[in-house]
């Protein structure tokens, strides 16, 4: 009986080879791909003439499935720090540059610190106008179309009507729970009805979050624009708006809801 003798390179190529197809690693793009294929080569042209790779001692077999493995910067990642949800993290201050003056001028309108609205805007969207929730909700202010609807908003994606929309609504939760930023910015997130049905900011987490961080947003923004609090409203007096009157609002529907 005669035997066939195994050249431990080979062998050595034929199963990390194996190893890496079965691994299926995620495809690479056209750059990475030619860099990838490149590599190999040059271990294999290494290991057919006794040359060492240059690869920090690693065993051949170890070099070459690390080459076949894509780098980390290639792997792909999701966009947004928050999954699942329409609250992205916090963007540079350039982001918001473009609708600052929207914003300044939505906030005097309706009587409402200009600050809070930017904090809450930075929230909702990061001051992206084409933001979408899997609730549904659209736009800066991240409005539910009934809710936008009900503020007589016809464009959630227009940027000047959805901050004029948001700067309404946050307006219509202040005066309905005494002027108080944190419960209006609650009944923002959650509903009028669930502050109300819990006498105070619900027990949500996603909640609770939300209020904590527009509050820290809203307040990073006044320590780089100065105090920036206006007055509420006289009682009876009614905001100027460039939209028209909207229809009633139902009392428990919160313009989007975090899933």
């Amino acid at each position: 009986m005669s035997f066939t003798a195994i050249d431990p390179v080979a062998a050595g190529v034929a199963a990390t080879t194996a190893a890496t197809e079965i691994a299926a690693p995620p495809a690479l793009n056209p750059q990475g791909a030619v860099a990838r294929v490149a590599e190999l080569r040059q271990l294999i042209a290494q290991a057919q003439t006794g040359a060492t790779a240059s690869n920090g001692g690693a065993s051949f077999p170890a070099a070459l499935a690390s080459a076949a493995s894509p780098p980390a910067a290639l792997t792909a990642t999701s966009p947004y720090g928050i999954a699942g949800s329409n609250v992205t993290a916090a963007p540079s201050g350039s982001a918001s540059a473009p609708y600052d003056g929207l914003v300044t001028a939505a906030a005097q309108r309706h009587g409402i610190d200009p600050a809070l609205l930017h904090g809450l805007i930075q929230q909702e969207s990061g001051f992206d106008p084409s933001a979408t929730s899997s609730a549904g909700a659209l736009g800066l202010c991240q409005l539910m179309p009934g809710t936008a609807a009900s503020l007589g908003v016809t464009n959630p994606l227009d940027p000047a009507q959805s901050i004029d929309g948001g700067a309404r609504y946050l307006r219509q939760q202040l005066d309905a729970f005494g002027g108080d930023p944190t419960l209006a910015l609650a009944a923002y997130n959650a509903g009028p009805g669930a502050v109300r049905r819990y006498g105070g900011v619900p027990p949500y987490a996603e909640t609770q979050a939300y209020v904590q961080k527009v509050t820290g947003y809203a307040d990073a923004y006044r320590a780089t624009h100065g105090a920036t609090t206006v007055g509420a409203l006289p009682p009876g007096a009614a905001p100027a708006s460039v939209l028209p009157p909207p229809a009633a609002l139902p009392p428990t529907s919160p313009p989007y809801s975090i899933t």
